[in-house]
């Protein structure tokens, strides 16, 4: 049936406490960078897209009911038309605190990832976030303003009555609304936590 939800927000925006949530809310699976790490055959897809060779979608997310986070969220205009029914969820946080959150965890990857990760994982990535999103520098005025701009972009060109804008304490209201779907009896799923990022990635190892 294709996805239900595209996102748009980028990573270390509260992207996978939505990943839980949104399964809980969907029942089915959430497509998320951790996905990639499962599906190595992915890699290329998304380096492709990078280079403006787009995937199947469909193909792409079987299985799936959304998708949130890079690499998808640096795709979610061509998700979003090939999804025309979806939602289209922007995860947004202050830059100030997106930026230490990102400093931290995936642009510390990046800068060490030619040590640790295969060639075209690190080539992929390079291509979406350093090159796509970041236009090619990630100190952190140049960070922040990328990521004050594509926020800035999807307000601007997503269709309002699709798109739901949501920051981590907002909870499941936002969405359960969008999705018209009943709020669930427990609290909103927080993880993924710098620190939990971290010890994840072995960071500080």
């Amino acid at each position: 049936m294709g996805l239900k939800v595209v996102g748009a927000g980028v990573g270390r925006t509260g992207t996978h406490s939505l990943k839980v949530a949104l399964e809980n809310l969907l029942g089915e699976p959430c497509y998320h960078m951790i996905e990639v790490f499962g599906h190595p055959d992915h890699v290329h897809q998304w380096h492709q897209a990078a280079l403006g060779d787009m995937p199947d979608w469909d193909e792409l997310f079987t299985g799936y009911g959304a998708a949130v986070d890079w690499p998808a969220a640096a795709f979610w205009e061509e998700q979003a038309a090939a999804f025309p029914d979806a939602v289209i969820l922007l995860s947004t946080r202050d830059g100030a605190s997106w930026w230490r959150s990102c400093h931290n965890t995936i642009f510390e990857v990046q800068r060490t990832a030619d040590e640790k990760m295969p060639r075209e994982w690190t080539a992929m990535a390079n291509e979406v976030i350093v090159r796509r999103f970041a236009d090619g520098a990630l100190d952190e005025a140049s960070a922040v303003a990328a990521f004050e701009r594509h926020n800035d972009h999807v307000r601007a060109t997503a269709p309002a009555d699709r798109l739901v804008e949501w920051q981590p304490g907002d909870g499941w209201g936002p969405l359960c609304e969008a999705l018209g779907v009943a709020v669930p009896d427990e609290p909103f799923p927080h993880v993924n936590s710098t620190a939990e990022f971290r010890a994840m990635a072995g960071l500080d190892s």
